[in-house]
């Protein structure tokens, strides 16, 4: 095998595990985002909650899918929470779910 072959599996070899990476601290980062909605707004079980939330980030690629979930959500428990806080709360989350992830 070549040089350049050999350079090119490994690039490939790790674009495939960063790309797992990132999968998993997105799950990550959607549980733990779906935990504090839940506590947030008195969700009676956050289990069944976390699978709702799950299941909604593959409605479309991206994160918006489950900012709109989380928020309406929110919305619809009465709660005083705006889109910023949302987000920056989506940005630290995901920022910790890379940190246990990177730890395993």
């Amino acid at each position: 095998m070549s040089g350049f072959d050999e350079r090119k599996k490994a690039q490939e070899a790790k674009f495939a595990h960063d790309a797992q990476l990132r999968f998993k601290a997105e799950s990550r980062r959607n549980k733990l985002l779906a935990l504090w909605v839940a506590d947030l707004v008195g969700h009676t079980d956050p289990d069944a909650y976390v699978a709702e939330v799950i299941a909604a980030d593959f409605e479309e690629a991206g994160d918006e899918d489950v900012f709109r979930k989380v928020s309406a959500d929110i919305s619809a428990a009465g709660k005083n929470v705006g889109e910023a806080e949302i987000r920056e709360k989506m940005a630290e989350l995901l920022a910790m779910a890379q940190e246990q992830v990177l730890a395993e």
